[in-house]
């Protein structure tokens, strides 16, 4: 996917989590998911996590559990650059 392609991220009931253009998930277990997109990465926290669709392809994403927060990190952004400041 390049950069034009939109992004969009939707939240049901603090239950359910939808996001178009993704690229990539980066690691994932019942409490985090990590996922990439053409603007950086998504970090999803919470618990019970499950993802129930991931379509390299088409970008489409959907997980179900309770989620407690979505944080967005630009590209370039990493555990070290954040330590090392």
């Amino acid at each position: 996917m390049d950069n034009g392609t939109p992004h969009s991220l939707g939240i049901e009931q603090c239950k359910k989590i939808t996001a178009t253009a993704i690229e990539s998930v980066d690691g994932f277990s019942d409490k985090q998911i990590l996922l990439s997109y053409s603007g950086g990465r998504i970090i999803v926290l919470g618990s019970g996590m499950k993802i129930v669709n991931f379509s390299k392809t088409s970008g489409a994403f959907a997980a179900t559990g309770d989620i407690a927060s979505v944080r967005y990190a630009a590209k370039g952004i990493g555990f070290k650059s954040k330590l090392f400041k």
